[in-house]
């Protein structure tokens, strides 16, 4: 008789419920409430019933292991999974530390594979209980997800677990991949603090595992004038710019003399600011049934152009602005981190993604444009 997999299930139900908005993350309990009363929902269940989906054809050979409630129970059940339920949890009022209890339980049980839903705060509670003792995937569903842990979308995570539970060591081998977190206050501040903290073993196969978020390379700052020079060189009269997060948005704004957020979501009209740090209520306030474009960069070595860093640019927005208005920004080099990867979106919405894939142009200098491949 084929002795069936064990796969470890815990899920952060909070995490990921600052991005929308404008906190920049879900870490303790005064930004956790101030999330709510701005009106944050979960993301992670969603998230992780999109992964769970991918599993449902290898049930019979695998024994879910998992937490109460909404840190794997309700998802697993959604899928008509049959979980083996362990632990103790306040429902409702879930902790950091209950994801350290329940992976501590998941080693004790020596699972084969423990995949969890959050960021890097959670994949850095995963990882100082197994180490490297036990193979672990991330389901992404945080505000900041510089760890190289997780799966590029929830579905290629499900899809990434069946293959490895399925003992298909042809396409699939373990490797380290970098647990790294932010300082989140400095991270509200404006100022990008990371820090590696150790390696996960990780099942990987390529372009399904996202890759460790890179940063600017050196002299890119002729490159960076060009592309700001180039947009709002393009811009036009009496239409919203959204203007995105990272280095290369903020080449836009220095070039039109704003104030800018780096780390935030800003807002232009008619080459004035009119909005600085804005959620996602508030962004959908200013484009809805308005003239509207969003510029967005690229993040280095990962790809991403939406869902990792601006989930105030939701899906809600994005829908209201039409793909057609999207402007991409990047420098040759850091198109050059992607390794002939393609540029990639996560909205949490699957057939937005699936509308945004294609060919789309991207802005790397002056008057200079390249055709990149967008998936979902």
């Amino acid at each position: 008789m084929k002795t069936k997999k064990k796969l470890g299930l815990i899920v952060n139900p909070i995490a990921g419920m600052g991005g929308r908005v404008g906190l920049k993350g879900s870490d303790g309990p005064e930004i956790l409430e101030r999330a709510k009363e701005l009106g944050a929902r979960p993301e992670s269940s969603k998230r992780t019933i999109d992964a769970l989906k991918r599993l449902t054809h290898i049930r019979e050979d695998i024994e879910l292991v998992t937490y109460p409630h909404d840190m794997g129970e309700n998802e697993a059940m959604a899928c008509n999974l049959s979980p083996r339920v362990i632990g103790k949890i306040k429902k409702g009022k879930t902790s950091d530390q209950d994801t350290r209890n329940a992976a501590e339980e998941m080693l004790r049980g020596e699972v084969d594979l423990l995949l969890f839903t959050g960021g890097d705060g959670t994949a850095r509670d995963i990882y100082s209980v197994i180490g490297d003792k036990l193979p672990a995937l991330g389901i992404p569903s945080g505000v900041k997800i510089h760890s190289a842990v997780y799966g590029a979308s929830p579905g290629k995570a499900g899809e990434l677990a069946a293959l490895y539970l399925s003992g298909n060591t042809y396409e699939v081998r373990l490797t380290e991949a970098e647990v790294m977190d932010i300082d989140e206050q400095a991270f509200r501040e404006d100022r990008l603090s990371a820090r590696l903290f150790g390696f996960l073993k990780v099942p990987y196969v390529k372009r399904m595992l996202q890759c460790a978020k890179a940063g600017g390379c050196a002299g890119e700052q002729d490159a960076l004038n060009a592309i700001g020079a180039d947009v709002i060189n393009n811009m036009e009269a009496d239409c919203f710019y959204i203007i995105g997060t990272g280095t290369t948005t903020r080449a836009v704004m220095e070039a039109l003399d704003l104030n800018h957020t780096l780390l935030g979501v800003d807002a232009v009209f008619n080459g004035e600011l009119v909005g600085s740090d804005l959620n996602e209520a508030e962004l959908f306030e200013i484009v809805e049934g308005n003239k509207a474009k969003i510029v967005v960069g690229v993040i280095g070595s990962q790809g991403y152009i939406f869902g990792r860093g601006n989930q105030q640019i939701s899906a809600k927005v994005i829908n209201n602005v039409k793909k057609d208005n999207i402007i991409v920004v990047a420098t040759m080099e850091k198109i050059a981190t992607l390794g002939g990867a393609p540029l990639l979106v996560d909205t949490g919405d699957e057939k937005l993604d699936i509308d945004l894939s294609g060919y789309k142009q991207v802005i790397t200098g002056l008057g200079e444009r390249v055709m990149l491949k967008v998936e979902a």
